[in-house]
């Protein structure tokens, strides 16, 4: 979850974004609920090892994404998550989404899902957070925190919102994740993600494990496919990263919609819950 950054549980986890928001502000009572609890540790099988096992290339790779992505002052991108859910006859189906991202450091983000399922938009200007579902034209409106991290977790803890993407456009990546990290492992190379040369690694904590490609020449993730030990199934979550941005000038209107702001305002909670 976001101010947890890369723990893997969240990576790609709720590909679905849920919308059911507005009223309070982000910030108040965000810490009631802790997203980020560990569920119990792996069973044996899994074979994690006793003691933290983090291959120096592994861990460089790492940080050379890290500090790739912070140092961008805005960035955008499009992310097309997919996650397995049970058919009725005992196995996976594929559900996917599609979200073109937008952000600007440290206080700026806009989310625009348009496929699959209900279109979705998501704006946060630095003061308030707009979560709309212009199919319904309702929204949720609520006053935020003043960076995207905390502005991520609260809009989790308050209303069930989370990106597949969180842990990319958090403000340092490799902070979130190295006091977690039970293992890391370079695999190799592959030129096959959109005929990207990218460096494979693997990570583990006691969440999950986390196959991540990160481009060779320019260090930004490509893909990053889940699993998570506690789930039944061992379904894959998986997200792949394209189009990529770093530094360009963003029209400053990009993070409010009037459009949104204007539509029937509804609760901020989890849906499902007015």
């Amino acid at each position: 979850m976001a101010s947890k950054g890369w723990r893997l549980r969240g990576a790609v986890l709720a590909a679905a974004l849920g919308l059911g928001l507005a009223g309070p502000a982000l910030a108040d009572g965000a810490t009631t609920a802790d997203p980020a609890t560990s569920p119990p540790p792996p069973q044996a099988r899994f074979a994690l090892p006793d003691k933290p096992e983090l291959e120096p290339r592994a861990v460089e790779l790492l940080q050379q994404m890290s500090a790739t992505l912070a140092a961008a002052k805005t960035l955008s991108f499009t992310a097309v998550a997919s996650y397995d859910s049970l058919a009725r006859t005992g196995l996976p189906l594929a559900y996917m989404t599609e979200s073109q991202v937008t952000l600007e450091r440290p206080n700026k983000l806009r989310v625009i899902t348009p496929a699959d399922g209900p279109a979705t938009e998501f704006y946060y200007d630095g003061k308030t957070v707009l979560a709309y579902t212009p199919s319904a034209d309702m929204v949720a409106k609520a006053e935020a925190p003043e960076t995207i991290d905390a502005t991520l977790h609260a809009a989790y803890a308050r209303a069930a919102i989370y990106f597949p993407f969180t842990d990319v456009i958090v403000a340092d990546p490799w902070r979130d994740i190295a006091d977690q990290l039970r293992l890391a492992f370079y695999v190799g190379q592959s030129k096959v993600e959109a005929g990207i040369t990218t460096d494979i690694v693997v990570i583990a904590d006691n969440d999950a494990q986390a196959q991540i490609w990160i481009g060779a020449d320019d260090h930004l993730p490509r893909r990053i496919q889940a699993y998570f030990f506690s789930e039944g199934g061992h379904f894959r979550h998986d997200v792949s990263f394209s189009d990529w941005k770093l530094d360009a000038p963003v029209d400053p209107g990009s993070f409010t919609s009037a459009k949104a702001a204007a539509a029937k305002q509804i609760p901020f909670a989890p849906p499902g819950t007015n």
